[in-house]
Parts: C-alpha cells; structure tokens; sequence
C-alpha cells in the first residue's frame, strides 16, 4: 500500500502546486500535503486535509477537495493519475486505491520474507542503547522484564530501520546494596556455595540480600557495619575484594543465564565498579570555565534555574562523586568510544529528573551531542495486589516467573492431547511462556505504568502473546497441508483481483502497511506500535479464516490467491515478533 499511497500522495501534491501557481502563491507550500487514514474504510482509504492551503489559495477547505477531485479525475482519464478514484469529502480529498495493486504488492511480501518491513529511514545513523543495568544483589525480576523487551525490542526495530546499533548494559556493582548482601552472606552463609543447596548462582546471592533484614533484627548495627564495609571495599581490603569478587561473579553469571534464557544480548558491559569515579575531571573543567561553581560549604554545583529546577550538587564538600557525576562522565567516556548519532537510556521514569539534569549539564559543558541523548522513560510493573519490594521478597523473581508460565502451558499442550503435535513439548511450552511475558510487557505504551497479570498474559484468546503464536501456528499448518497436496490451490494460479472481500481486503490493508508501522516504531523508540499491528493482523486472520474457505475453496485461483495471503500474513507476523523478542511457532 505504501509506494501505492506514496505515488498518489505525490500526485495530490502536484495539483495542489498547479493550483498555488495559477493563484500566484508559492508553489512549495504543497510540501505540507499530508495523508491520513479516513476513520471509516467506507470513506475511503487515504484522505488528504486541505486547511493548510485555504489561506494561499483563498478558498474554504471543501472548495479546495473538490477542485482537486475535478483535476485528479481528468487527470486519470488521461492516463496520467495513479490507479484509483477520488471523491471530495467536505474539506478532505479521499483516494480509494486501486485494490488489485495494493494486492500484488502486499502478496509480494512473500518473496521478501525476512527482509519484509525492513527500511533505510535511519541508514547511517549509530545508536547506542542501554538497558537492563541489572544489582548485583538480586536476580532479575518482573520489572526488569520490561526494561529488557523495551531495551531488546527497540534496538532490534531500529536495526530493521538501517540503523548500526549497540547494546549495552551497566551492570550495578557497587555500593552499599552490594554490601548488604555481603554482610548477610558472611553471617549466615558458613562458607557455602550455590551448588551446595541446589540454587541458580544470582538467587542464592539474592537471598542473602532479603535476609538482611533478619541481620537488622539480630544486630542492631548491621547497618553501620554495611557502610563500614563499603569503605573498606573502596580502600581496596584484600578480603573484601575477594568476598565481592566471588559473589558478583555468582549474581552476574545467573543474571547472564536469564538474559540467555529470553533472548536478550548485549554489545559490551560496563561495571560501575570500574567507572564510579569517571567524570570528577570533567567537572573541575567545568568549574575551571565558569560552568558549575563552588558553594559556601565547599560542594560543586550547577544552577539548573534556567530549566525551572534547583541547584545540583556534583561533588560534595569532601570530593566525592554522586551518580549525576558518574553518567556525565560515562556518556563522554562512551562517546570517545563509539561516536553514536543518539543514545538511548532505557530508565524507569522514575529517574525523569536525573536525565533532564544529565542531559542539560552535558550541553553546558559544550558537548553539541547532548542534543541527541533520549531517555526511553517507562512506567512501573506492578502486581494485582500492589507494588513489588525486593527487600520483603514480594518482587516477582523472572526466572520463577517463566517456570510457572512454562508449566501452565505444559499443562495445556497435555490437556489437549498435542504432545505429538508440537514435537518438544517441554521447548514448545517454554516458547510460549516467553511470548506471553514479552508481549503482554511490550504491547503496552512504554510510559504507562501496568498491572501484569500472569494468567492474563498466557490466554490464549485475546490480546496476547500466546494467541498470535497460535495464528502463526495455524497459517503454517494451512501450508503443509498445502504442500501435502490438499485442497486445490496447487492447481491454481495467485490472482491478485481475487482480494475483494472486506476480510480480505482488511488482511491486505495490513500486510501492506507492516513496513510504516515498524519505521515509525523506530522513529517513537516505541515497540507497542509494532505489537498492536502484529495484533491486528493476527486478529484479522482469524475473522478471515473463519469467513473464507481456503483449502477447501472449490475455485482453484481464489483457493491458490488466499493461500498466497495467508502466506503474506505469515511473513508479518515471523517478522514481526522477531523484533518483539517472541519465539515463533509451527506447531502449537
């Protein structure tokens, strides 16, 4: 539909700039022609508002549409307008396509399979990403999940948009959190490991965390002695390094493990151990040059009045550094490192503040780039019952969460009977549980808090992640009956024409419009456009599976030509979930 709406938007384009020239107005204002979706398909399927032109030409908006469907229908007649017809509607010029053209170029989608939907928008731009910058303290959990498909998942759309892109994640490593669970560990602990009580690596390191609630209890000044024992980490004590070393590797190797387990990579990692006192120099250069100044306790500042906030502190009397001095000198240090066109934080808005700040003091320090820096800012995962605290133990862990949805979908690939069917049951169910997890975390507009609902997300009817695996699985099983000879598509040609039913022509509007939903996915930095296209066409399928017969049309041509759909349909929804992080299915 795309190059089919292009060739008629650059149509309405140039009789809009006949009509400016032949007022005396500028002939380029018709670069403002815009095309919209009508909010009734029987109004047509591209409409064209007319306002921006009403002062040049001095006509009322409808005068303007009908005008211009007076000069696009001579137009056609001469053979010199795209295939169509046109129809003014009050101040919107509306273009019905030529169906049968749209037709051909969605069902040649099947040829490009992979490569469907992919663009050059943003060839030749480098976007760096971080996301996840998991504790060392804890496993992953629920929320982190959300963090992780939008890190994934945006950085795999904007690869699809020509984007060179890299991953990266800051890992967490220091601090007093960290000491924390040392502290536990070397009063609870007696020297055991992981494989002593049977535990993945990161959640024994976890568990020692929550029980330092109960060291609270028992000494009175576990809480002294956590912040003791970080001085000692940061003056380098052999045994506490030792300590640190051994229980980061346990919390970092599980985490690792988890990412392995739900498809998500990364370029490079940074550990903040190694970066925590990055960015000190640049602020004594900034203080050096009239940037930041030295208040009357001897703290460094930055005046941020001029975006309506407070004064900062970047270092505080003693010389040390906070977080806001770290990131500034991280994101020069990553600059110098891979010269990226944009960088992306994937953050919890909780930290909304924190990047305003980051982002205005690297502009005053000079460095144009900041223009370019964009926080992916995301609400909250919360529960039914409210919101997670790891420190009671009430978060959602991410690994038991998948090993409950992996069993419940166990439980239903045996309760009907599809253990044969499916090949592995085990993997199959497994497959499944990830796209009820991604989906449900992606589909939802980043900014948004959510409450996740587990069974809710492993539903197979609805919006869900299960549901469109199951129309994947669905259309492949309608091509290897295909390909086992059954029905009378083999004896039948593909005829675009054929396409003329509303649930046809829905899938076909779909299909063709896949490619402008993953561009502006790229553009937004939001995967939930991607999702819902990939909803709606795995929706449309089943209306259209239900109203059409496809094998067993009697017609070998309209047997052969929805078959070929259903093959397109299939190529979207391979593809899109792909950029979801979500395992397809053959077999469901």
């Amino acid at each position: 539909m795309r190059s089919v709406r292009e060739a008629w938007k650059a149509a309405v384009a140039s009789a809009v700039a006949d009509m400016l020239a032949e007022k005396g107005a500028d002939p380029s204002l018709s670069e403002a022609v815009a095309a919209e979706a009508p909010p009734d398909a029987a109004m047509g399927d591209v409409g064209f508002p007319m306002f921006p032109f009403a002062k040049a030409l001095r006509m009322g908006p409808p005068q303007i549409a009908a005008a211009l469907a007076d000069r696009l229908v001579a137009e056609a007649s001469a053979g010199a307008a795209p295939a169509g017809t046109v129809k003014a509607v009050g101040p919107y010029l509306n273009v019905f396509l030529d169906r049968a053209s749209v037709a051909a170029q969605a069902l040649g989608s099947r040829s490009l399979g992979s490569s469907y939907g992919r663009s050059s928008s943003l060839a030749g731009s480098k976007v760096m990403i971080e996301f996840s910058s998991p504790n060392t303290n804890k496993p992953l959990h629920l929320g982190h999940l959300r963090n992780d498909v939008l890190g994934e998942s945006s950085a795999r759309i904007l690869k699809a948009n020509g984007a060179e892109v890299m991953k990266i994640n800051l890992v967490n490593d220091r601090g007093v959190h960290i000491c924390k669970s040392m502290l536990s560990y070397m009063a609870y602990g007696g020297g055991r490991v992981p494989e002593d009580e049977g535990k993945k690596t990161d959640h024994f390191v976890g568990d020692y965390y929550v029980r330092f609630n109960d060291l609270k209890k028992d000494d009175p000044k576990a809480e002294e002695k956590a912040q003791e024992l970080l001085v000692k980490w940061e003056a380098g004590d052999p045994e506490t390094i030792a300590l640190w070393k051994k229980m980061n590797e346990w919390a970092v190797g599980g985490i690792r493990r988890t990412y392995d387990r739900t498809g998500v990579s990364f370029d490079k990692y940074y550990y903040e151990s190694q970066i925590y006192l990055t960015g000190k120099d640049e602020v004594q250069k900034g203080l050096a040059s009239g940037v930041f100044f030295k208040a009357d306790d001897g703290s460094v500042r930055v005046d941020l009045s001029p975006i309506g906030l407070e004064e900062k502190v970047l270092l505080r009397k003693d010389g040390t550094s906070i977080y806001m001095t770290q990131d500034l000198g991280l994101a020069i240090h990553r600059h110098q490192d891979w010269p990226f066109d944009r960088l992306v934080y994937v953050v919890a808005n909780e930290q909304q503040y924190h990047f305003k700040v980051l982002f205005y003091i690297l502009k005053r320090l000079g460095y144009d780039w900041a223009d370019n820096l964009f926080h992916l800012s995301y609400g909250l995962v919360n529960l039914p019952e409210g919101r997670m605290k790891t420190r009671e133990g009430t978060v959602v862990d991410a690994d038991a969460l998948l090993d409950s949805l992996r069993e419940l979908a166990l439980e239903e690939i045996q309760a009907k009977g599809r253990e044969d069917a499916v090949g592995d049951p085990l993997d199959t169910a497994e497959k499944i549980a990830l796209g009820a997890v991604h989906y449900y975390l992606a589909q939802a507009t980043p900014s948004k808090d959510m409450i996740f609902n587990p069974k809710e997300s492993l539903s197979f009817n609805g919006n869900t992640g299960p549901y469109i695996q199951y129309m994947g699985a669905r259309i492949s099983s309608l091509l290897r009956k295909r390909d086992r000879g059954e029905g009378s598509a083999s004896k039948g040609s593909v005829r675009p024409e054929l396409l003329s039913s509303p649930s046809e022509w829905e899938l076909v509007r779909l299909v063709s419009s896949y490619p402008e939903a993953v561009e502006q996915a790229g553009a937004e930095y939001n995967p939930a456009i991607v999702a819902a296209h990939v909803y709606a066409i795995a929706s449309a399928f089943s209306k259209f599976y239900h109203d059409e017969p496809i094998l067993s049309c009697e017609d070998p041509d309209q047997a052969a030509t929805r078959l070929a759909l259903s093959e397109a349909v299939l190529v979207v929804l391979k593809n899109g979930l792909e950029l979801l992080c979500i395992p397809f299915l053959e077999a469901m």
